[in-house]
This record gives structure tokens, C-alpha cells and sequence, in this order.
């Protein structure tokens, strides 16, 4: 016989006892499962989207997708997504980080500066004013909105240039 929760839940179709005997599974009408355990975990399977949150008494929520994505939802407000790729992305107050399977990192900042960290050392700087590409050998390249191209070089040396061939200023 189904029980009513209460206005606005789905209707209890029945329960069982996990194998371990050690947690309830409340059965929903729509097909829906809940299962609290001994350890404090919450885990509520939504039957139609195939769903399964997973709540942790620390306040960590993991919400898994049939697609194989990952989503964990921190009490700090951030959250981290584990795509089926392997990609991972991480969000927190503004600030965002992606980093995929080959190694690179791209980060933003609130302000919409971006970090791009490459697998082969190669490090990007994006912001209003300028890009930066820093090589591991310790040249540094570097384009601004005026128009302006800077090649930092790891002896030390500098050029300016103002358009692609014209040398503005070289020192060292």
C-alpha cells in the first residue's frame, strides 16, 4: 500500500532491506529509489533520467549521469565536472579551470584573463591588453593592443616591432 510523504513528494510504493540489512530503500511509484546508509550517505536514484545523486554527510553532493559524467557539488559552492573524456572541469567564485587528457590546463580568472598551460611547456597569457606565449627555452613572446610584438629572448635580448618586419628597437 503507497504512503503519502506529504504534498508535493511521490508516494511510497513500498521498502526493502538492503542484502547487509544494514540500510532502508524506499521505492517510489515513478520507479524512483532512496537508500540511506549506516555511514551517514544519502543515495536517491531517479529511475526516468537514470540519475544517481549521492549526498555525503560533510555536504559533498555527486551527481553521476548514464553518459558517464560526473558532477560534485562542494558546501564551499564549488563544483568539478568529470566528463567521459577524461576532461575536468572546476568552478569557484568566478574563477574557472578546464583541464583535459593530453595535459593542458586552461584557467579564467574573474576578470576574464586566461592561463593557458600546454603539454609541451608552453605557457599562453591571455588578457585585455596583451597575449604572452613563454616557451620552455625561456623566450617570451609578447602581443598588445596597440599593435605592438615584444620578443623577450632567454640571453636577454629584446626587440620591438610595430608591424610584422619592422624593427622598432633591439637590445640587449
Amino acid at each position: 500500500v503507497a504512503q503519502e510523504l506529504g504534498k508535493g513528494r511521490e508516494a511510497i510504493a513500498g521498502k526493502d532491506k538492503s542484502p547487509s540489512k544494514k540500510a532502508t530503500i524506499p521505492r517510489f511509484l515513478n520507479g524512483d529509489m532512496k537508500k540511506s546508509l549506516p555511514d551517514g550517505r544519502g543515495v536517491y536514484r531517479h529511475a526516468g533520467a537514470q540519475i544517481t545523486r549521492t549526498t555525503y554527510p560533510d555536504g559533498l553532493e555527486v551527481v553521476q549521469f548514464p553518459s558517464k559524467q560526473t558532477e560534485k557539488y562542494h558546501r564551499d559552492g564549488s563544483k568539478e565536472v568529470v566528463f567521459p573524456d577524461g576532461t575536468v572541469k572546476r568552478l569557484r567564485d568566478g574563477w574557472e579551470e578546464t583541464v583535459f587528457p593530453d595535459g593542458t590546463a586552461v584557467s579564467v580568472e574573474r576578470n576574464g584573463d586566461r592561463t593557458i598551460v600546454l603539454s609541451n611547456g608552453q605557457r599562453e597569457i591571455q588578457t585585455s591588453c596583451f597575449k604572452r606565449r613563454e616557451y620552455p627555452d625561456g623566450t617570451a613572446k609578447t602581443v598588445y593592443c596597440t599593435g605592438y610584438r615584444e620578443t623577450q629572448y632567454a640571453s636577454g635580448k629584446v626587440t620591438l616591432r610595430y608591424e610584422p618586419g619592422n624593427m622598432v628597437l633591439g637590445r640587449r
